[in-house]
């Protein structure tokens, strides 16, 4: 009887340790800007079972004149998108953009700087990362 409740706990527990996953960027996500959008994009693996996970990008964006000085209006802020990514195989692509709207635009000569750009992936069983 001891036994088989070893056993049983045993069983258990390594049904916890396959059930934990071990969240990890393959490689490092692509981040480019073009104009004032950026873009992103990656693979994440040890994900386990888990069904889908949520990629967010984050940035500050501000307008810079010709000689990259920092006009002191109002067109500076942070921007924020978030994606839904199917897991396959305890495996997800994610591929996301971020675009930067100012009121008042960001209208030539002057353009738009990023600055602080992240990624961050949460799954659904509460696996967090982010890069950088």
């Amino acid at each position: 009887m001891r036994m088989k409740m070893v056993a049983v706990m045993l069983a258990l527990m390594g049904a916890v340790v396959l059930a934990v996953s071990n969240a990890h960027f393959v490689g490092v996500p692509l981040i480019s800007v073009v104009d004032s959008t950026v873009f992103t994009s990656g693979k994440v693996a040890g994900l386990g079972n888990v069904e889908q996970i949520t990629v967010t990008l984050t940035g500050f964006a501000e307008c810079v004149n010709r000689g990259k000085n920092k006009p002191a209006a109002s067109n500076k802020e942070s921007f924020s998108v978030e994606g839904t990514f199917p897991v396959q195989n305890g495996k997800a692509l994610f591929q996301l953009s971020l675009d930067a709207v100012f009121e008042p635009p960001c209208s030539p000569p002057m353009t738009v700087a990023w600055s602080n750009i992240s990624v961050t992936v949460t799954a659904t069983d509460g696996t967090f990362l982010t890069y950088p």
